[in-house]
């Protein structure tokens, strides 16, 4: 089987280079790819033809504009690549008979209430980001294609930079932090997400029934507060010499760090339907979160 993976160098893209590789031959590509073949999401209508060139049976989508704030000042830019590059890869997809794995997000809803999202719950974004990829999703169910989206929540992963790390250095130069409290999900590692697709993946294409929207996060939930201070008392543990203790990370309201972008305050994701429909038991949000810090920390 060719694949095709765009976005290679997110952190999703790079743990996907992984992931995939038994499944089949991949082609991997980014905005900044160099040869005749590239994955330019701020110019959708390029990505056709590099579809066409590519001609695979899978295309996996991992790029997309993340900066949740940034994206309120240049919403064209979000639109283009959250939303019309997407549906311009599930027509090519179509067309191909090929399949698509697109990631979406806890911000397509607007997180009032307190019980965890189903899949068919309803959706109503509360910023420019969430906005668009819940358009990126539409684009691709009005495409016909099949199609696996993934909606997650709170991503992070060893390499490049990651709300752990900020709290990291954050406690090694303060005694105390305040931290927000209110906001509620589940820290979810791009290599667990990585591995939940090739899964899925593998079951759907066999099992064409199978695709559709699900959620995929961690299991369990916490806050960024509760988030913080498991990373600083699993650091302490290992040794970091770190000012600041789990008891000094301080509960902050949202409003405390008012920002462009209006957040959710519930992010909970019922991921019972990817259980059941692909028999998977998902990790605690801790376990994952002490994997990626103890690779960080050996650094």
């Amino acid at each position: 089987m060719k694949i095709l993976l765009l976005g290679k160098n997110g952190q999703v893209g790079w743990e996907l280079q992984r992931s995939l590789a038994p499944l089949g031959e991949i082609v991997a590509l980014d905005f900044d790819s160099t040869g005749p073949l590239r994955a330019d999401f701020a110019a959708p209508e390029t990505l056709a033809a590099t579809v066409r060139a590519v001609a695979p049976q899978l295309i996996v989508n991992a790029a997309a504009h993340t900066a949740v704030d940034k994206a309120e000042a240049e919403p064209d830019l979000a639109l283009a690549i959250n939303a019309t590059a997407p549906g311009v890869i599930a027509r090519e997809a179509c067309a191909l008979g090929a399949w698509i794995v697109h990631y979406s997000t806890d911000y397509v809803f607007d997180g009032s209430g307190s019980a965890p999202w189903t899949e068919d719950a309803p959706t109503g974004p509360l910023n420019v980001y969430g906005r668009t990829k819940l358009e990126g999703e539409m684009a691709i169910r009005a495409s016909g294609c099949r199609h696996l989206i993934l909606r997650t929540s709170w991503v992070y992963a060893a390499r490049g930079s990651n709300f752990a790390r900020t709290m990291l250095r954050l406690a090694a130069e303060r005694d105390a932090l305040d931290v927000i409290d209110d906001q509620i999900g589940a820290p979810t590692g791009a290599d667990l997400l990585a591995d939940i697709t090739a899964h899925a993946v593998r079951m759907a294409m066999a099992r064409p029934e199978l695709g559709g929207t699900y959620h995929a996060a961690a299991s369990g939930e916490t806050s960024w507060c509760g988030y913080a201070r498991h990373v600083v008392g699993f650091a302490r543990e290992a040794g970091q010499a770190l000012k600041a203790t789990p008891e000094a990370v301080r509960p902050v309201p949202t409003s405390a760090y008012p920002t462009p972008a209006k957040r959710p305050h519930n992010s909970r994701l019922d991921t019972t339907k990817l259980r059941a429909t692909f028999d998977l038991t998902l990790p605690s949000w801790q376990s994952g979160v002490e994997r990626m810090l103890a690779e960080v920390l050996k650094r």
